[in-house]
């Protein structure tokens, strides 16, 4: 397969998404134990258990705007070897914590450096890509974070809390250790002049006998181009507008409910009378998560984003609108077997579109010179709204009932098949400049 080694620089770089989905996936399996006193020689209280999870949401939104400044600074390379050092003494505190504040500091290190990698990974994946794969390698990102989340299930389950800390530490010294033998985006060597590098990190991606005079020669009419402050990049017509469509996907991938349903999946699955287990029902989600995701990944490039995005909003809003029905008025009635398809049907719904597609555009819709920056907000907003529907829905679902939040999420729902429907560009099979063309003429495709 020619040009396969974009795929593995790819696959490496979106480890640091592993190392995150590790992260989001470690507090369902060790909650009970830890909160039991068994794991460490204290047991945190509700409210510093509720901290222990939530930090790390409050340190991937504090990590995409410095992270945003770094790499258009010292590159994407340099930046995301330097998250692992920190990533892996993050892990260190929580494996040796003799405190609840030492699991605090060490949750919101582990989300700083996990977040960060929500910016680089994409990033760095659209740069290195062939335009007809660029599509499938922007998800990349996502791929990784369910695998690590389903990683996260599947030790979990099995081991104790200590051996699970220490099952997540290593990954971040293995993606230290592959990624240095990985070039730097090429796009980002032209941006600061370096035209003869770029050209052999293109060679190193698209095979030696690949034919990459084009494409670097456009990268370096690119990198030539006068050079505009980052503050006015950002303040482009084409960047705020880019902005205002990648921080709206950003509030609906994370205010559609996806750690509401998660939050419930469990006790659904039980309550229906599956005779699954806790842990075999988020290890049965987690696969359903990863299935639907590579299912997303080889459509994105054959039926588009646009597509993806409406399919999948469409059903989340089918599912939440059932979970909705279902706590309103059927959950006395003998149907439990409904909002375990409810579950489903919103787990492939937001994989398949809202997943993975929000963190590609992310990558697509700026222009090189305000990308670092605008992703990075972008990105912001991201873990803002995780941390505020980690922080509201069990206030709303202890005053107004679940059915309340499930009503919101449906509403939700159906405001992002709108929006998709009139305001997001289809990016499939167009170049970063026409993109940016395109944006700037108002045509949605």
């Amino acid at each position: 397969m020619s040009g396969w080694k974009q795929f593995l620089a790819g696959t490496i770089a979106a480890l640091g998404a592993f190392c995150l989905g590790c992260c989001i996936g470690w507090s369902g399996p060790v909650e009970q134990e830890v909160k039991a006193g068994d794991a460490y020689k204290f047991a945190p209280s509700s409210m510093e258990w509720g901290w222990i999870s939530s930090l790390m949401t409050l340190g991937g939104a504090a990590s995409c705007i410095p992270v945003g400044v770094l790499i258009g600074i010292f590159g994407r390379k340099i930046t995301m070897l330097g998250l692992a050092p920190p990533f892996f003494i993050g892990w260190l505190l929580i494996i040796f914590a003799q405190k609840a504040f030492m699991l605090m500091i060490g949750r919101f290190i582990v989300g700083f450096c996990g977040g960060a990698f929500c910016i680089t990974a994409p990033m760095y994946n659209t740069e290195i890509a062939e335009l007809s794969k660029r599509g499938i390698m922007g998800c990349f990102f996502q791929l990784l974070i369910v695998h690590g989340i389903l990683y996260a299930f599947i030790v979990g389950a099995f081991a104790k809390v200590k051996m699970m800390n220490i099952l997540c530490a290593i990954w971040p010294i293995i993606f230290f250790v592959l990624f240095l033998w990985m070039p730097e985006s090429p796009v980002y060597l032209a941006q600061k002049g370096k035209n003869d590098k770029a050209e052999k990190s293109l060679k190193f991606l698209r095979g030696k006998d690949a034919d990459v005079s084009a494409e670097s020669n456009q990268m370096a009419s690119e990198g030539n181009k006068e050079k505009v402050k980052p503050m006015q990049a950002l303040c482009r017509k084409n960047t705020l507008k880019s902005m205002a469509i990648s921080m709206m996907l950003m509030l609906f991938q994370q205010v559609t409910g996806i750690n509401a349903i998660l939050f419930y999946a469990t006790g659904i699955f039980k309550d229906a009378g599956t005779g699954f287990s806790p842990s075999a029902s988020t290890i049965i989600l987690g696969v359903v998560q990863v299935i639907a995701t590579i299912v997303s990944i080889l459509l994105i490039d054959k039926l588009g984003r646009k597509i993806l995005l409406l399919t999948s909003a469409a059903l989340m809003f089918l599912a939440t609108l059932i979970m909705a029905l279902y706590f309103q008025w059927l959950s006395k009635k003998n149907v439990g077997w409904l909002p375990v398809l409810a579950v489903c049907i919103f787990i492939i719904g937001f994989s398949l579109g809202f997943g993975p597609v929000p963190w590609l555009l992310m990558a697509e819709l700026f222009a090189e010179d305000a990308k670092p920056v605008a992703g990075a907000i972008a990105g912001t907003t991201n873990w803002i709204f995780a941390f505020i529907v980690t922080l509201a829905f069990p206030l709303i679902k202890d005053e107004f009932g679940p059915a309340a939040c499930f009503w919101i999420f449906a509403a939700v729902s159906f405001a992002a098949i709108i929006f998709v429907l009139f305001l997001v560009p289809e990016t499939k099979g167009k170049t970063l400049n026409e993109i940016q063309g395109m944006i700037a003429g108002g045509k949605k495709d």
